[in-house]
């Protein structure tokens, strides 16, 4: 339930939610006396329906959004059982904000046929649509996603060597050493939701990227942050934390065979608080608002 539920809306706060509204009316059914004969099916059908409503709303409330919108990190080693879910192309960061693209039940009806492997009968009747309908919008939703499709070609071994020289330039802050390690076409976002100072616009170019990258580090030793390695959604990722330990962003990153090619810094803290305690990061840095005014992470 919560494998379809966080991808559906990239959100684990949400994802909780609808998790938890799901078990209500399962247990209402129950109390009522009404038989569920495939419980199984019956808990991902009212997870999925509840998860296109959320994501309408979640939809307008997007549109509005402050810059860059990344999803939640979701730890690799969340102890969590309720976050346990299997992993794929299709939890990574990259991917989840390509999802964006689909409307929610063209994401409902790409993710029950191509994650879950759902028949089109049973996509159908979660989605109230008919066979050929479902067929016609998982067609478009493959269509629309293949433009924005991020690529990861590297083999397990060269990434690791990438990661470790990425993660190693980074704390560093060495600006020739991050431009050897950065894809040439390499794209860095900033997800600050109005509420963290955060790029507006994503930062293009391996030079562009490693330079922000070093003074970004510059900045952080100054203010006595620390790094802490530690993955999410499948793929390498750089926790920055103030001196008290609060949580101030976390820096996710994925390679293709060049190097890293797209790299997010989620610092909404909205978004990082199902992870510990945040920090205020406009605090730390002296004030300032994500207006303009304040310096950008």
């Amino acid at each position: 339930m919560f494998s379809i539920a966080y991808r559906m809306l990239g959100s684990v706060v949400e994802a909780e939610d609808v998790v938890q509204e799901a078990h209500l009316r399962i247990e209402e059914r129950r109390v009522a006396g009404l038989e569920i004969e495939n419980p199984a099916a019956y808990a991902s059908t009212v997870t999925t329906r509840i998860a296109i409503d959320a994501l309408r709303s979640a939809r307008r409330q997007r549109e509005v959004y402050v810059g860059p919108w990344m999803p939640e990190p979701l730890p690799d080693d969340d102890a969590d059982p309720a976050h346990r879910v299997e992993r794929d192309e299709t939890l990574s960061f990259a991917f989840l904000a390509v999802l964006e693209r689909l409307g929610p039940v063209e994401r409902a009806v790409f993710l029950l046929r191509e994650v879950f492997a759902y028949d089109y009968a049973a996509i159908a009747e979660i989605v109230g649509r008919d066979e050929v309908a479902c067929r016609q919008i998982l067609h478009r939703a493959k269509a629309r996603i293949a433009e924005g499709r991020p690529r990861f070609e590297a083999a397990e071994e060269r990434d690791a060597e990438l990661t470790d020289a990425f993660f190693a330039a980074v704390e560093a802050g060495n600006v020739d050493r991050l431009v050897d390690v950065l894809a040439d076409d390499v794209v860095f976002y900033g997800d600050g939701g109005g509420r963290a100072p955060a790029i507006r616009e994503p930062m293009h170019g391996a030079l562009a990227v490693a330079r922000f990258l070093g003074g970004l580090v510059r900045r952080g030793t100054s203010m006595g942050v620390r790094l802490e390695r530690r993955p999410v959604n499948g793929a390498p990722a750089l926790w920055v934390r103030g001196p008290d330990g609060a949580l101030l962003s976390v820096l996710m990153v994925q390679f293709d065979a060049n190097g890293a090619q797209v790299i997010a810094n989620q610092l909404n803290p909205e978004k990082l608080t199902h992870l510990g305690p945040v920090g205020d990061l406009y605090a730390l840095m002296g004030g300032g608002t994500d207006d303009g005014d304040g310096p950008p992470a």
